[in-house]
């Protein structure tokens, strides 16, 4: 099943964001190369394209797993969370309907 994690960035996480991004990224890839990762991509904290200073307000995964137990253990493990980048992760199920 489908599964949308939402990660929440703390005030001022960008710094920590660029420090950690190779990390969230290798894990991305792995999920992309194994077939279950719909889409990802972080949510700038300004109406552009490339916010600059302004950063992210925190990112959107949806991915496939096996539970939502699975999930919320694959976004717990996220090094965003470990460097602090963000302040509250959800995970739910998602249902794609279209494409």
């Amino acid at each position: 099943m489908w599964y949308l994690i939402e990660g929440y960035d703390f005030p001022d996480a960008l710094p920590k964001r660029g420090a950690s991004r190779p990390a969230h990224l290798e894990r991305l890839t792995a999920l992309r190369d194994q077939g279950r990762l719909l889409l990802a991509g972080p949510c700038p904290a300004i109406d552009a394209e490339d916010p600059g200073p302004a950063g992210f307000s925190g990112s959107l995964i949806v991915a496939e797993f096996e539970s939502l137990d699975a999930a919320r253990a694959w976004a717990d493990a996220d090094p965003y969370v470990a460097a602090g980048v963000y302040e509250r992760v959800e995970v739910r199920p998602f249902r794609k309907v279209l494409p």
